[in-house]
């Protein structure tokens, strides 16, 4: 086997090639998710508040080209809104896995020595 083949297997085997494939996976697989989330919930929604308006056919003939920038302003809208999905997702799984914040422990009991050396050092006072 040739070094650079080796080399290419180590690289390959190493943990964070394989966290990223599946990272992609996963993400590749929520993405679906989300935008099935927008675009078949929320979407219809949306129209139905804002009367049902569709920017994606706004464009302007400029000779034979057409700039279609309701394109554009629909693909804004939608990644808001999957920016805003993923925000509240994200934001509800950080709430379940918050843990509460341990309380104060009650102060320990001194010990018999620090007990003696205040009674010593009353006494001193004392005198």
């Amino acid at each position: 086997m040739s070094k650079f083949a080796k080399e290419f297997r180590e690289f390959i085997s190493r943990g964070n090639v394989m966290d990223l494939a599946v990272g992609m996976i996963i993400g590749s697989a929520f993405t679906a998710i989300v935008n099935s989330l927008v675009n078949d919930i929320l979407m219809p929604v949306i129209g139905l508040i804002i009367g049902k308006v569709d920017f994606s056919s706004l464009a302007i003939k400029v000779g034979d080209a057409s700039i279609n920038y309701g394109l554009f302003i629909q693909n804004i809208i939608d990644f808001l809104l999957i920016a805003l999905v993923i925000f509240l997702m994200v934001k509800g799984i950080n709430k379940l896995h918050h843990k509460k914040e341990e309380e104060p422990a009650a102060p320990a009991e001194p010990s018999e020595e620090v007990k003696l050396l205040t009674e010593i050092r009353d006494s001193l006072k004392k005198d």
